[in-house]
Parts: C-alpha cells; sequence; structure tokens
C-alpha cells in the first residue's frame, strides 16, 4: 500500500485516527431489486502530523449526483450567517462576489445578489470568495485553497464555512467520515493553510448547524487585528485536541458503542413487537446501518422527502427508501432520526406520528439507553 500523502501539506508524516473498514459508496443508493452485494471500500481519517488536517484516506467511489433536499435548517443557517457577515462590514452592496457551493446544496449567491453584491463568471476575481461546505469536496485540497485566494481582489474577503471538526469530536460524530469528503477542517489547520497564500482569519461565527458549524473570515495578513472569537475559537480547539491523533482516536470508540446501541434498541422494539421506522436516508446514516448489522428485518424502511430516493435502497444493505406516507400508514411505535438537524422540521411536518402514538427518537442519543439500561431513559432521547 502507498503512503498517504497529506491533501494539503504533501507531508508524510500523520496517523490514521479512524478506521470504519469496508464500506460502500454511501451517496450510490441502489434500485431497491437490485440483489447486491454493493461494492466496498476502505474508509479512513488520517490526520496530518505537520499541517493539522484531519482528512479522507483513499476514495476510489465515483460521485453520484445528490438525490437529497436541502434541510430547512441549513437555509435558516445561511440567512443567520450573512446577516453576521453584513453586519462585520464584510458584504458591502456594490462589492462583486464569487461562489464555492457544496454539491448538496446552500447556495448564498441568491441572496447575497438581492443585497446589491455582484455575481462574477467563474473565471473572474472578486472582493468576496463564499465557499459553503464546498472545498471539502476537492480531493487537493492545496491546489483548491490556492484557486480560491488566486480569485480574490487585494483587499477582499475569503468567507469558509465549515463543519467544525471540534464539534465532531465533542459530540461523537464518527460518522462525518465519507466518501467525497476529503477535508474535516479545524480553525487549527485552515490557519496554517491560509497562512501559506498571505491570509489569516480576522472573524468567526459558531452556528448550531451540524451541531457546530464555524464560517471564518480571512482576510491578508496587513489587515485588522482578528475579532475575540478567532483566538477563542483556537484556544478551543487545543483544549479539544484537534490536531493529537489520541483525542481524535476516541471517536473509533464512539462509532462502535453507538453501532451497538442502534442495534440493541432495534431488536428489543422488534421483540416487543413494535414497529420501528427510520427518517432520513443521509449519507451519515450509511456506515452506522453497516457498522450495527442492520436489514429490513430490524429496520423494516427509512423515511425520506426525497422522491430521487424512493424505489432504492440503502447502500450495503436491504433496506428501502420510502415515502413520507409511510408514517401514516404504518403508525410506527417510533421513528428513529438519522439527521439531528431535521427535529422540528419532522416534528411540524408530521404531526400524524405523535398524535398516533409514536415517538420521534435521535439516533445520536441511543448510546444514552444502552448505558442506563433498565433503571430508566434519557430525557433527551425523545424528540
Amino acid at each position: 500500500m502507498n503512503q498517504h500523502v497529506c491533501r494539503a501539506c504533501r507531508g508524510a508524516d500523520g496517523d490514521i485516527v479512524l478506521d470504519l473498514g469496508m464500506q460502500p459508496a454511501c451517496d450510490f443508493f441502489p434500485q431497491r431489486g437490485s440483489p447486491g452485494p454493493d461494492p466496498a471500500y476502505p474508509l479512513q481519517m488520517w490526520l496530518c502530523a505537520d499541517c493539522g488536517l484531519a482528512q479522507l484516506m483513499a476514495d476510489p467511489t465515483t460521485p453520484e449526483e445528490p438525490r437529497g433536499i436541502e434541510p430547512l435548517a441549513l437555509g435558516a443557517q445561511a440567512a443567520e450567517a450573512i446577516r453576521c457577515a453584513t453586519a462585520a462590514g464584510l458584504l458591502a452592496p456594490g462589492a462583486t462576489v464569487a461562489e464555492y457551493g457544496s454539491p448538496h446544496g446552500g447556495s448564498w449567491l441568491g441572496s447575497l445578489t438581492s443585497r446589491g453584491l455582484e455575481a462574477v463568471p467563474d473565471d473572474e476575481s472578486a472582493d468576496v470568495i463564499v465557499d459553503c461546505f464546498g472545498m471539502m469536496h476537492c480531493p487537493d485540497q492545496a491546489a483548491a485553497l490556492a484557486q480560491r485566494v488566486a480569485r480574490l481582489e487585494p483587499g477582499g474577503t475569503l468567507l469558509l464555512q465549515f463543519h467544525s471538526l471540534e464539534a465532531v469530536m465533542r459530540l461523537g460524530q464518527w460518522n462525518v467520515l465519507r466518501h467525497g469528503h476529503y477535508a474535516y477542517y479545524s480553525t487549527t489547520a485552515l490557519a496554517t493553510m491560509l497562512s501559506w497564500h498571505g491570509l489569516r482569519p480576522l472573524a468567526a461565527w459558531q452556528f448550531d448547524l451540524y451541531g457546530g458549524t464555524v464560517l471564518l473570515a480571512a482576510g491578508r495578513n496587513d489587515a485588522d487585528e482578528p475579532d475575540e472569537m478567532v483566538p477563542a475559537l483556537l484556544a478551543g480547539e487545543v483544549r479539544a485536541g484537534v490536531t493529537d491523533p489520541a483525542a481524535l482516536g476516541r471517536l473509533q470508540g464512539t462509532s462502535r458503542t453507538r453501532a451497538t446501541a442502534l442495534h440493541s434498541f432495534l431488536a428489543t422494539e422488534r421483540s416487543r413487537g413494535h414497529t420501528v421506522l427510520g427518517y432520513g436516508a443521509a449519507s451519515r446514516a450509511v456506515a452506522l446501518l453497516c457498522l450495527a448489522r442492520i436489514d429490513s428485518g430490524l429496520l423494516p424502511a427509512i423515511v425520506d422527502r426525497s422522491t430521487d430516493k424512493h424505489g432504492r435502497r440503502m447502500p450495503g444493505t436491504d433496506i428501502p427508501v420510502t415515502s413520507p406516507a409511510e408514517l401514516s400508514s404504518r403508525k410506527p411505535h417510533a421513528i428513529v432520526l438519522f439527521l439531528s438537524d431535521l427535529q422540528a422540521e419532522v416534528l411540524e411536518a408530521y404531526p400524524q406520528v405523535t398524535h398516533n402514538g409514536g415517538s420521534w427518537i435521535d439516533v445520536e442519543t441511543l448510546e444514552c439507553r444502552a448505558r442506563i439500561g433498565r433503571h430508566g431513559e434519557c430525557a433527551s432521547e425523545d424528540i
């Protein structure tokens, strides 16, 4: 096996901090009648000892077209982030803007142009370069950042939004690791990467999306001193150990604990004669279902709003993806929610679930049930 080389600094010194074994491509949803088995590939996170970037190792998969629907929480967070950046004077009317967006949605461009900013063609420079969960999809992190910086006008601002590695560690979100997502950012690692281009973080904001999302504003080194949030983020990441292989390596144990908790919960509910469905056929659910060895005998279906996923099954399992109509027809005793950010959305959209006596259960709280066992249940478990 060839030695891994850092996607950002090209260093070869680092550690595998999370190994999920052989996993199917999480964006390839086979037709329900496809017998499988699905192709599987190594899924590992590597931490660079030189620049501190946590990253995906080998990825031999071929990306599929996104089939999901943008969560309402993503749109709400984008609006708040734009409000914060505008209040800081970074999104002035008349400024030019270019965007590098995520293939999963969440574009800011419409909102920015409605505020008076002028969008430029893809090959032109701009006063503001926005990257909203986009750069993480680039295999060559060094080239991706260089491309964005090269388009930045003198005195301009680079806005980078990312799911915080500190939040991943704090909440044990090991299943953010997936093929096609090549980098898992900390402010610490990004500050190092930006310094290679004469940039530094100047302002930052934190949001609840995905358990912890950061919007980082970067500018030239001769710009004003950073606001108070930047050193606070950096200090918090030092405490969390975002560049410490041992600290990141705790995600390995969390993956086993949560997989065991999910299997135990579903097996117990089946033994009681209860119907349990899933909600949210998301990429994060794929590795969890495979590690937990969940099939349709334990989880008969996963409901999803995306009509493009209906008639298909979850990668690596025989669990079908079905429409929200199943929530009314099956009247499940419980629905396991695979994306915590959908909580408010599903409660409003599907009141019939609780009306019929069912409960929504956040998959990230199931290990709490496993710990407490017969002594009682966690109050935070049901939504």
